[in-house]
């Protein structure tokens, strides 16, 4: 059967973001119950090394800050996106959860996509080559992430649209 013809709507339900659920496609970044190690004059906690960055053919690591427009549940999913020549990082700006949406790879193509819910302090760090949806804050009202990712020349985005779109509940 093709995904064409499905005649009914494809539900995703929205599971709890955890690290081993969510560690074939990235890392959680948040900070742990304690410090890695402490610094400044042990003022400060430093929860260190917490996200894999991976970056190919003689691209750079950025840092930018996206502003993002909010959207509501049940919500359309109608594409992924991947990006084969780095890992890409997002960091919350507040404390308002978002939504992950990530996909297993089958032969280039995303499998049946999974929903994950962020908790307050959490990021993400989608692993090279790693299919997922759009940043999607839920919060009324821009949201703003830090976004960790590759610059560089060579095409850095796969896009794939699903023949009948999903419902992530």
């Amino acid at each position: 059967m093709t995904e064409a013809s499905h005649t009914m709507t494809r539900k995703i339900e929205i599971e709890p973001l955890t690290p081993e659920a969510f560690a074939p496609f990235g890392d959680i970044i948040q900070a742990g119950e304690n410090p890695t190690m402490m610094i400044n004059q042990g003022k400060c906690g430093r929860h260190h090394d917490l996200a894999r960055l991976d970056f190919s053919d003689g691209g750079r690591a950025a840092i930018s800050v996206f502003e993002c427009q909010n959207y509501t549940l049940p919500m359309k999913l109608e594409l992924v996106e991947r990006h084969p020549l780095g890992s890409q990082a997002f960091l919350p700006l507040s404390e308002n959860p978002f939504l992950v949406v990530v996909a297993e790879d089958a032969d280039g193509r995303p499998l049946k996509p999974r929903a994950f819910m962020t908790q307050p302090g959490q990021g993400v760090n989608y692993h090279r080559g790693t299919w997922h949806g759009v940043l999607t804050p839920l919060a009324e009202g821009p949201q703003y992430f830090a976004v960790v990712d590759r610059v560089g020349d060579g095409n850095n985005l796969e896009e794939h649209w699903f023949d009948t779109p999903y419902e992530v509940s």
